[in-house]
């Protein structure tokens, strides 16, 4: 019974529903010499007849019929098998799309998809932008999965805390700042221009949740000049024109060799959470849970700065 073939019973269904055997081979598209041999190799395996054929045509046997009824059970679950093999095989070679904001995407992202590689699975797509995008990605269903930089969590979506980051103010070695030992006021930092980023940046907004917790406006001063991305905002930083606030991630190198300098702020310390975000009553898929499982085995702290 193991060896019969599902084309022998798709033929025995065919024939029972209509009628006869050349009926069948017409509904099945192939000749009605492959429906005999089809047939009398099951009638074979079977040991009992299914047709009665005659010079006028064929018709079923009662065994015949009651065998089709029950092939027709079989070949309603071998379909069923086969739409849900090629369900998941498609799920699977889709890509996992994730959206994540500028810092979180240049730093932590290309470490997490080499993991997912590791593990076999190698088909995801990055979308870049600040994080109010990535947030609007994943209400839209362009993306699974968003990670973001922001204090809060943003409304309308499920989130879980990732990791953490600290913000540092950086300048180039030839700013006053740079020669100041003492460091700065959370009022004089407040007051200074700088470059930033532009607003739904995260970055920008864990500066003013942090400046507003001092009890100080955010915003109190226009910046010296908004620009798109966070290796925009370094450069410039770099080039000596205004100090910025930065990610530990985003300026680790500079700091190291001393091609930027972490200024003090007295009394502020500027963290933040990086938090995952998907759709608000989704569970995510399972190469979704895989990749954020991947994301706490690395550990709960992505980046820190100094106590200074």
């Amino acid at each position: 019974m193991s060896d019969i073939e599902i084309a022998a019973l798709r033929v025995l269904v065919a024939a029972a529903e209509t009628g006869s055997l050349s009926a069948a081979a017409a509904r099945l598209g192939i000749t009605q010499q492959a429906v005999s041999a089809r047939m009398r190799t099951l009638e074979a395996r079977l040991g009992t007849a299914l047709v009665r054929r005659s010079p006028r045509g064929s018709t079923m046997t009662p065994e015949g019929t009651v065998i089709a009824g029950w092939a027709g059970e079989v070949l309603a679950a071998a379909d069923r098998f086969g739409e849900s093999v090629a369900t998941l095989t498609a799920a699977s070679s889709a890509p996992l799309r994730i959206a994540a904001s500028l810092t979180i995407a240049e730093y932590l992202v290309p470490e997490w998809l080499r993991g997912l590689r590791a593990a076999g699975d190698v088909r995801a797509e990055l979308t870049a932008t600040n994080s109010a995008g990535v947030a609007d990605l994943v209400r839209a269903g362009t993306v699974e999965l968003g990670f973001l930089e922001t204090p809060e969590a943003p409304a309308g979506l499920e989130a879980a805390r990732v990791a953490s980051d600290e913000l540092v103010v950086v300048v180039a070695p030839t700013h006053p700042w740079a020669r100041r030992r003492s460091g700065i006021t959370a009022e004089e930092l407040a007051r200074t221009p700088l470059i930033a980023r532009e607003q739904g940046s995260g970055t920008r907004r864990a500066l003013e949740v942090a400046l507003a917790a001092q009890g100080i406006a955010s915003a109190p001063v226009a910046p010296y000049a908004v620009l798109p991305t966070t290796a925009m905002v370094r450069a410039t930083v770099l080039a000596g024109e205004a100090p910025a606030v930065l990610s530990v991630l985003a300026v680790s190198e500079a700091l190291t060799s001393c091609t930027l300098v972490a200024v003090c702020v007295r009394g502020l310390r500027i963290t933040r959470p990086l938090s995952a975000v998907w759709a608000r009553g989704a569970r995510p898929s399972a190469r979704a849970r895989a990749l954020l499982a991947l994301i706490a085995e690395v550990g709960g702290v992505a980046a820190r700065g100094s106590d200074g």
